[in-house]
């Protein structure tokens, strides 16, 4: 068992795998991590599952079976990556239970063509609640501004979120003020509100991968490389602490509901220069959530440097830093904006991917 993991989850962040497939399931690794790697959580998103379906032959039963049934190809991947997190989700349930509900829990995404559609994305949600038909899941939506409506609507139906693709400080704030919107209503409703959780994902490394870029073509101010994902997670969480101090939030509290914790997603080091740890190392602080892909995982096991709590006091240097890119040219709203159009064209381009992949397996198994 890892002992620099175990550090990290005694500092209140929950460790989450990113990553899943139906082999990591039925070889008993899921639970392996589980039991020795601190994992209490896990996260998928359709490049994973393109991955997992393109490796080996785990899935080639149910795909001969699929395509004897003459399913179309988006049935089929409902099929196949409800049947995975549906398995994962129950793997996951002593942690669940372990957590009071906190953690032990298992992400899938909504098809992200439909990223700028609000009523397909809350009718897909509800689809792949009941299907999956786990209450330790958590439906992925997308924090675009058409996203948002669709994360209240959600949740109003007492259904769990994590909403991904975040990258600016306004739209998270936005995303709380979605939650705390979707809880008001899941009380009217008559939902109980301590059995909802959700999680917003705020996407860590590609903000240094934009702004690095932006520097390199400026030319010069290498002391400013590799810091600005830092920051804007940091501040992300400043802003966490103040919008769950107010009094929208404490009347929801009241009424037993649980706080939307930060999760750092996109955590796995891009540029070999810089530490393979660095956004777990330095984003420890208490009630987040860090989902990290196998290969972070085993570095942080490894070598990663838990030194206690490394965001608060740095609000301060984290502003500064904003504020001396933007001195540069580098501007913030634009980074965010470009980041997030790229993150919907990089999940439609996977689920492309994905509907490719079945579609050759179903022709390839066709009876």
């Amino acid at each position: 068992m890892s002992e620099i993991l175990k550090r990290l989850s005694d500092e209140g962040v929950a460790i989450w795998l990113d990553d899943l497939s139906r082999d990591r399931i039925r070889t008993g690794n899921l639970a392996e991590l589980v039991r020795d790697k601190h994992v209490v959580g896990v996260t998928t998103n359709p490049t994973i599952f393109a991955t997992a379906l393109s490796k080996g032959t785990a899935y080639d039963e149910q795909i001969k079976r699929l395509s004897g049934e003459g399913v179309t190809v988006d049935e089929a991947i409902l099929s196949i990556t409800t049947d995975d997190v549906r398995d994962a989700c129950d793997v996951m349930r002593p942690a669940f239970d372990a957590s009071g509900g906190r953690d032990g829990r298992v992400s899938i995404e909504v098809d992200p063509r439909l990223a700028r559609d609000t009523q397909k994305t809350i009718d897909e949600a509800r689809t792949l609640w009941d299907l999956v038909g786990r209450e330790n899941l958590f439906i992925k939506i997308p924090a675009t501004l058409e996203g948002l409506p669709a994360i209240t609507a959600v949740l109003a139906q007492g259904i769990s979120v994590n909403v991904t693709l975040i990258f600016s400080l306004e739209r998270y704030g936005a995303v709380i003020d979605a939650y705390f919107a979707g809880l008001e209503q899941a009380k009217a409703n008559g939902h109980d509100l301590s059995k909802i959780q959700s999680v917003a994902s705020f996407f860590v490394s590609r903000v240094d991968t934009e702004v690095d870029k932006r520097l390199s073509a400026i030319g010069g101010h290498d002391d400013l490389r590799g810091k600005a994902a830092l920051a804007n997670a940091r501040l992300a969480y400043e802003l966490y602490e103040q919008k769950f101090a107010g009094e929208r939030w404490e009347a929801l509290q009241a009424a037993g509901a649980n706080p939307q914790r930060p999760l750092w997603a996109s955590t796995g080091v891009k540029d070999p220069s810089l530490p393979d740890t660095l956004y777990v190392d330095e984003l420890v602080v208490e009630g987040v959530v860090n989902t990290m892909p196998e290969k972070t995982l085993n570095a942080v096991a490894d070598h990663g440097k838990i030194t206690g709590d490394t965001v608060h006091g740095t609000y301060d240097e984290a502003r500064a830093l904003l504020g001396a890119l933007a001195g540069i040219g580098v501007e913030y709203d634009d980074v965010v904006r470009v980041l997030e159009d790229e993150g919907v064209d990089k999940f439609e381009a996977s689920w492309k991917e994905l509907l490719d992949t079945v579609t050759k397996q179903l022709e390839i198994h066709h009876p």
